[in-house]
């Protein structure tokens, strides 16, 4: 029974599903970019995107050899990773570029996934990042938006139907993909106000000598990029579309 079982569970999981009509990848991606321009909601949304940040931050770091010692997710969207090694050099580097470039990435991997209709494995891969990122985490706070943000994804994956799984997966990923750029320009609105004298382009700026500016921007168009590749990507087949009267 328990080889039926991982049997079947391994199927579900890498098995394609249809993709969802059109007026759903729409309507979710309307939603996505709702959530992203409006100032309550992405209040809120954010943590999803930080959880994303300071993941990329832990995993670049791992995979550079950097010993990572934690990581803290706070209230106000906010979050660091610990990492230990050498103050310099291209794991130090590689680890601070991750950040805000991760979420954009991710964005567009999920795209791909959906465009391939993986929706199940594509919310699957989602839980086994965040149980990754679990283990690593060192405050309640933090703890509570992982296992938050996973329950509903596992709830989503395990009991809803086919449309719901793919309103929700296309839904992540539009809001991954729009996402992105807004922390980019939020971090430059306070480096301009010399409020951020610790972010990431500016401790870039200090590991490269490569100006701030030039990070920010940098992280800016990989943002714009991605979303107009996911963008395609996740974009209905034009002959699922409604044809005008006598087509």
């Amino acid at each position: 029974m328990e080889q039926v079982s991982i049997a079947e569970l391994w199927d579900r999981v890498t098995s394609t599903q249809q993709t969802p009509p059109w007026w759903l990848v729409v309507l979710v991606g309307l939603v996505a970019l709702a959530a992203v321009a409006h100032g309550p909601t992405w209040r809120v949304a954010r943590n999803v995107v930080t959880i994303a940040h300071e993941g990329g931050h832990a995993l670049i770091a791992l995979v550079t050899g950097r010993k990572l010692d934690g990581i803290k997710l706070h209230s106000d969207t906010s979050g660091v990773t610990v990492s230990r090694g050498k103050p310099h050099g291209p794991g130090m580097v590689f680890t601070a570029m991750a950040g805000y470039l991760t979420p954009p990435l991710l964005g567009l991997l999920f795209a791909a996934l959906l465009a391939g209709g993986r929706i199940t494995l594509m919310l699957w891969f989602s839980l086994a990042l965040l149980g990754g990122m679990l283990v690593m985490i060192r405050n309640a706070y933090g703890v509570l938006s992982i296992l938050a943000v996973g329950a509903v994804i596992f709830g989503v994956s395990w009991l809803g139907g086919d449309k719901t799984q793919a309103g929700f997966a296309y839904l992540a990923a539009w809001f991954l993909l729009f996402a992105a750029a807004r922390p980019v320009i939020e971090l430059q609105r306070m480096r301009a106000r010399r409020m951020a004298p610790t972010s990431d382009a500016d401790q870039l700026a200090h590991l490269t000598g490569v100006p701030g500016l030039a990070w920010v921007s940098f992280f800016g168009i990989v943002a714009l990029v991605a979303l107009g590749t996911g963008g395609v990507l996740l974009a209905p087949d034009t002959a699922s579309l409604p044809q005008p009267p006598g087509f």
